[in-house]
């Protein structure tokens, strides 16, 4: 059970307390909090927590510490609710997170590189493959299923949202693929969505990490709607209390109003006066030349551009340049399995154990990258990676 500190934590998320200790909280907020406590009297130790009303359901990922970071126990609780929800012909799906920083800051990669030479370990290979599994069942979901991208949403938070029907984000999301910073490439289907966004826009939010905050989220066509973030209860509550049975028109209706509400995104898209240089740096045939590009113009976003692209690990920036280029061709499933592939070549080379001890672990900021530039990375070693692995992905 929350003790008394815990409980009082709770009640200020969703009600305002004021400081003669009366608590102005509507009966509609009362509801959602008794429905938390009642469905789980230990749901502060839960890492998910999986409710139903009526024909709704939520899912609450329950890491706040951990910025609700995925873990396999994570997937392996939200894989087999989704299944069985889809199966009972529910009418929508809600996928939340606690803590008000994050919806989900990436996965936990800590876990499987600290874990990745022990013998009878395989958590390298579950992982993946049971999160790319995931990803691919949220995209072939009939119902309706809604991610509410409020706070941090990197790695395996963009692969719970971005397949889903609806992703409302608020001024607080924060949405970024870092990977090449810590080795790795943008997965949990990256190669797919991100060559499907405006222009080249894909392709240098996937080189850089660069960060996408607010209003930019939605502009550039990562979130459907949009929600002021201290609305996002509101949101919540009013869709688990609409009473439909299987159109989506309710639901539309609900989300249109708070975005048309949503007041942060009268800001402009911050990179629209960026988007010529973008997509003509970016535009080239390989990283090599894209870096020449950059490094020969003027611009100071350029120049800006090339120093976070330098800092980056060369072989993760060629692997990355090249699937996405694949990924732009096929389909979510095969990039999936492509991407599967690229995971356990990473787990099992220097880059990326190198990246997740320099960033995650020490906290150095200083990994030392093999090979260490552009030109060291053979033609032989890239095609390896997109090699088939010995238990292909099955989706």
């Amino acid at each position: 059970m929350l003790g008394h500190a815990g409980k009082l934590c709770f009640f200020r998320s969703v009600a305002k307390i004021s400081f003669d200790g009366r608590c102005n909280i509507t009966p509609k907020r009362m509801s959602t909090v008794m429905r938390h406590f009642s469905a789980n009297p230990s749901s502060n130790q839960d890492e998910v927590i999986l409710e139903t009303e009526g024909n709704k359901c939520l899912i609450t990922l329950n890491r706040p510490k951990a910025l609700n970071a995925l873990n396999l126990n994570m997937i392996r609780k939200i894989t087999p609710a989704l299944k069985q929800w889809e199966n009972e012909e529910k009418v929508l799906i809600i996928i939340h997170g606690t803590g008000g920083k994050a919806f989900c800051a990436g996965g936990d990669v800590r876990s499987i590189i600290e874990t990745r030479n022990q013998p009878t370990s395989t958590l390298s290979s579950d992982f993946f493959r049971e999160e790319y599994q995931l990803n691919y069942l949220i995209s072939t979901l009939q119902t309706p299923y809604i991610a509410l991208i409020d706070g941090i949403t990197m790695g395996g938070g963009v692969g719970l949202s971005v397949h889903g029907y609806y992703r409302v984000s608020s001024d607080k999301t924060l949405f970024a693929m870092p990977e090449t910073a810590i080795g790795f490439v943008p997965e949990v289907g990256g190669t797919y969505f991100l060559p499907r966004l405006t222009g080249k826009l894909g392709l240098f939010l996937a080189l850089t990490g660069y960060r996408l905050k607010g209003a930019d989220v939605y502009h550039a066509g990562i979130s459907t709607h949009a929600v002021n973030s201290q609305e996002v209860e509101d949101i919540k509550d009013e869709l688990l209390s609409l009473k439909m049975n299987s159109q989506n028109s309710e639901i539309e209706g609900c989300l249109a109003k708070f975005t048309k509400a949503a007041t942060f995104l009268e800001k402009p898209f911050s990179l629209e006066p960026h988007m010529p240089l973008i997509n003509d740096c970016f535009s080239a045939a390989s990283v090599e030349e894209i870096v020449a590009q950059l490094k020969a113009s003027n611009d100071p976003f350029a120049q800006e551009t090339l120093t976070t692209i330098r800092k980056m690990s060369p072989f993760a920036l060629k692997i990355t340049k090249r699937a996405l280029d694949e990924g732009s061709e096929q389909t979510l499933a095969e990039c999936l399995q492509m991407e599967y592939r690229l995971s356990q070549r990473f787990v099992a080379d220097h880059d990326f154990p190198e990246g997740v001890r320099a960033l995650l672990i020490d906290k150095d900021q200083k990994p030392q990258w093999k090979p260490s530039s552009l030109e060291e990375c053979t033609p032989e070693k890239i095609q390896s990676y997109f090699e088939p692995v010995k238990d292909e992905l099955q989706l």
